[in-house]
């Protein structure tokens, strides 16, 4: 199992200097990946992300957000081994043969060493900022990808589809990772699960319980989708996503899972194998030299178990 962090592009911690301290300190530590978020805009009312969820207020970090892919082209110049990653992008905001080319172009630079993790998104002040009807998620979702699919192969490129068309043409550059970077797909209700394993995508699912029995709820229902649709659940990676800190002291109260003091999180991280996760990566809100020094501490204390 890999294990890297979130990159400091929200507010409050966010800065380019916060940025390159966290990038090259985790290159450095030997830590696998650095990962960016998507947020358009933070809503001053509640958003409810639909299936029966109350609405809340969102967090304030959201209010500013660096853009993912021009912060990981700023991190690729700065670093050459570690992968460079989003959680999410919304893939629905983008133009597919301009979101495509985007990623391709950053495939290039990093010298191949993206990972793209797409969603639909939630909120409807987004869409409505972004010009597109909430109703384009799932079939929509399916075809923007297939459309970036091929824009990514052999030229002439042509897509034909319900939401998007793209005419015969030539379309470069092309990504490094033949057929484009691995990709991702953010989901948390059933709908989105089934969906994004009958399309082949991997699985970037987050730490949203106290309880990591509904973790691996998810993971099974996923693999037991990709099965269903033909797939091999072996050859689709799992992401787990942490929103919240490791530290080298023990939390001062209750913690959630995958959380809290290295040795917590190192147990915790039993249960991560057990389910046969490929990777696991924290957003933390602490400053970035807390970072380093603690998740050093846990790559030493799990290679030493």
């Amino acid at each position: 199992m890999k294990f890297g962090l979130s990159l400091p592009t929200y507010a409050p911690l966010g800065s380019p200097q916060a940025i390159v301290e966290l990038a090259e300190g985790a290159e450095r530590v030997g830590l696998a990946s650095l990962w960016t978020m998507e947020r358009l805009l933070r809503p001053v009312a509640p958003v409810s992300p639909g299936h029966g969820v109350p609405a809340a207020v969102l967090p304030p970090l959201y209010a500013s957000v660096y853009d993912p892919l021009e912060t990981l082209s700023y991190v690729a110049a700065r670093t050459s081994r570690i992968r460079l990653g989003t959680s999410v992008l919304d893939a629905l905001f983008h133009p597919p043969v301009v979101l495509a080319r985007r990623i391709a172009t950053l495939d290039q630079l990093s010298g191949g060493r993206l990972d793209i993790g797409l969603g639909q998104g939630l909120i409807p002040q987004e869409f409505e900022a972004a010009g597109i009807p909430m109703s384009r998620r799932g079939n929509g979702y399916e075809e923007h990808i297939a459309a970036m699919r091929a824009v990514w192969a052999a030229d002439p490129v042509r897509f034909d589809g319900r939401f998007y068309q793209i005419a015969e043409s030539q379309i470069g550059p092309k990504p490094v990772q033949p057929g484009g970077p691995p990709l991702l797909g953010g989901a948390a209700f059933p709908a989105g699960i089934e969906r994004i394993a009958r399309m082949g995508l991997g699985f970037n699912v987050s730490v949203n319980s106290p309880d990591l029995a509904d973790l691996g709820d998810a993971i099974a229902m996923f693999r037991q989708a990709a099965q269903n649709a033909g797939r091999d659940p072996g050859t689709l990676p799992v992401v787990v996503r942490v929103n919240g800190s490791v530290t080298v002291k023990p939390p001062a109260g209750e913690r959630a899972p995958l959380t809290g003091s290295v040795t917590q999180v190192a147990d915790d991280l039993a249960t991560l194998h057990a389910l046969d996760v490929d990777q696991v990566f924290w957003q933390m809100d602490t400053e970035p030299a807390d970072q380093l020094e603690a998740l050093e501490q846990l790559l030493a204390q799990v290679e030493s178990r």
